[in-house]
């Protein structure tokens, strides 16, 4: 049934960038949609149709393929479609079907471009689409899930090489998963039959446990096409198993990567995990500005932007690790290298300093310890090189503090945790975002949980965390105004890291130590605190998009100095936004601030 003239504009107040129109604008553009009844299976449009205009989903759903006929998004109510063919020869560059019975409402060619020069928050919101969506199927960004082979070829330790080979040349591959039950012992693989049995003359009947890889690198399913890459890049390898929960679920290969298109930060990864020198990878370590541009020009979320930068500075770390090992020799104890601060929460931006701590085992001595001095200065000095600066508080391995054996880090977190003064809350802040990065990953396994259980265990402690997570307020002034810097070089200006991005941060801690969650970066944080509970439905689907759009606004300042060839920073003066850029940022930072009101009051939900 058509919709009525009052029943459209209701619907058109609910879709974004219409709902940013004023009443008169959007009264006098409600009666140029035409409404369309399309059935199941019914084209819309097809490939190198001239298109009619842009076309909006009131309820249904529409399938659109690529020039391959292969399907790059499936949308549905409050979706739009169509306008990237409007920005060429009017030509569609994609086709679109309709899977369901769904009502749609077209806005004419002339219609759409009328309203895309004479309101700039449309032209933002469009052209920022068309950005994203001229990627087509980005592997880059999309999840492992999305392209992995299910269900891959597996066999027992105990197959013989010659049945292996017999089982990958008449499947067609060039792999097979190695297991016991669900867990997977190791993989096999084409070159370990050539390089280690053919080559080593070992007899057929050889069992396939003797020449596989054990324990190989994993993937989860939520990983990104870029986790695959660079990990294949850095390690050198074509086969990475994807495990949920401990069991197999699928496999990715370069065969899977054939339409990938390398992106920048891959080419970035690859050049580092090859250099011989810091000074080698401050050449590519620079790019990273370039980079940042590109990544938000095209299109992507906050969230994958900063996983792309944080997949470089944890290559450099891992590369200079590598290099000290070379110069100093093997270590003497086995070690782990650890990130806090923004390269921990894998949430770098184009402004980082370095955050890290060593982590050594029980069995070290003070005779061990000038290596490690020696392996934790290479490495400082070799990130400060490639321009992540020296940490201001000396949160780095080279201070003794803090490249100490696991014993006495558990001493730190326990001590911590049993007398939360400043100091302590300011360090347990910095240590629970701890993530490993290079060594042995034992050495932090079970301290993670055993630390979240005692801390959470601690009222007395949690109720210190949750006070020092609420120093950092986000900008409000009264009257609907934002509370700028009064004074300073940064003057009139909003620093959208410590009154933006470090409130919700903060947040996203506390909720991860009442429910005990190990993830540590920020939006997994807030996701897995709704998930378990520790945050309502309504509540962690408002701080997550408020997060979401303060962390954009950032990136987005900061790719806009990047532009202009000034060093990126913190600090955007408001009267840069446009009057709808201001009041929905304002929004954000109230939903931040009743978030921090809940958690002061010890409600810890927004219902």
């Amino acid at each position: 049934m058509p919709l009525s003239p009052d029943d459209l504009i209701r619907f058109l107040r609910s879709v974004h960038p219409y709902d940013s129109l004023d009443s008169d604008r959007l009264d006098a553009l409600a009666p140029r949609f035409e409404q369309r009844q399309t059935r199941a299976g019914q084209d819309i449009y097809a490939l190198g149709e001239l298109l009619d205009g842009l076309y909006l989903i009131h309820d249904g759903e529409v399938t659109v393929r690529d020039e391959n006929d292969a399907p790059v998004s499936i949308l549905g109510p409050r979706n739009s479609f169509g306008e990237r063919g409007l920005t060429r020869d009017g030509r569609a560059v994609t086709s679109a079907r309709a899977s369901a019975d769904s009502l749609l409402l077209l806005l004419p060619r002339a219609d759409f471009e009328a309203l895309m020069e004479a309101e700039p928050t449309v032209a933002r919101f469009f052209d920022r689409r068309r950005a994203e969506g001229s990627r087509g199927s980005d592997l880059a960004t999309s999840r492992v899930e999305t392209f992995m082979a299910a269900s891959p070829a597996t066999c027992p330790p105990a197959t013989s090489v010659q049945e292996a080979a017999r089982i990958m040349r008449d499947r067609g591959i060039s792999s097979l998963c190695v297991t016991e039950g669900n867990r997977l012992a190791g993989i096999v693989t084409v070159r370990d039959l050539s390089g280690k049995v053919v080559a080593g003359a070992l007899p057929s009947d050889t069992p396939v446990s003797q020449v596989m890889t054990p324990a190989p690198l994993t993937l989860s399913p939520d990983a990104i096409g870029s986790d695959v890459l660079h990990a294949m890049m850095e390690r050198h390898i074509g086969h990475i198993p994807i495990t949920e929960a401990g069991r197999l679920v699928g496999i990715v290969t370069q065969t899977d990567l054939t339409r990938f298109q390398a992106v920048s930060s891959a080419e970035l990864v690859s050049a580092i995990s090859r250099a011989n020198s810091a000074e080698e990878m401050a050449r590519s370590t620079a790019e990273i500005p370039r980079l940042l541009v590109q990544l938000v020009a095209g299109g992507n979320r906050h969230e994958v932007v900063t996983r792309l930068i944080t997949d470089i500075a944890d290559t450099a770390t891992r590369r200079l690790l590598a290099l000290a090992e070379a110069e100093l020799g093997p270590p003497p104890v086995p070690y782990l290298w650890l990130a806090c601060g923004s390269q921990g929460r894998q949430e770098q931006t184009g402004v980082s300093d370095q955050d890290n701590c060593l982590m050594l085992d029980d069995a070290v001595t003070e005779a061990d310890m000038p290596y490690f001095r020696s392996l934790a200065q290479f490495v400082c000095a070799g990130l400060d090189t490639c321009g992540y600066f020296l940490c201001p508080g000396e949160m780095m391995a080279t201070n003794p503090c803090w490249c100490q054996p696991v014993r006495v880090w558990r001493n730190y977190f326990s001590g911590w945790i049993a007398k939360p003064d400043p100091e302590a809350q300011m360090l347990a802040s910095v240590m629970f975002d701890l993530r490993p990065i290079g060594g042995e990953r034992s050495l932090f396994e079970g301290l993670q949980s055993e630390t979240l259980a005692l801390a959470s265990r601690n009222s007395i402690f949690v109720a210190h965390m949750i006070s020092n997570s609420l120093k950092h307020t986000p900008p409000l002034g009264l009257l609907r105004g934002f509370a700028t810097i009064r004074s300073g070089e940064h003057r009139n200006t909003l620093d959208l890291k410590h009154n933006g991005v470090v409130p919700v941060v903060d947040l996203g801690r506390v909720y991860a130590l009442q429910g005990k969650l190990p993830e540590v970066n920020t939006r997994a944080r807030l996701k897995a605190a709704e998930a378990a509970g520790v945050l309502s439905v309504s509540g962690g689907r408002d701080l997550i998009d408020a997060y979401d759009l303060i962390a954009e606004t950032r990136l987005e300042h900061q790719v806009a100095m990047a532009r202009r060839g000034e060093k990126p920073d913190n600090y955007l003066a408001p009267t840069d936004l446009s009057d709808f850029e201001r009041s929905h940022l304002r929004d954000a930072f109230v939903v931040v601030k009743t978030m921090q009101s809940a958690v002061g009051h010890g409600k810890g939900m927004l219902g």
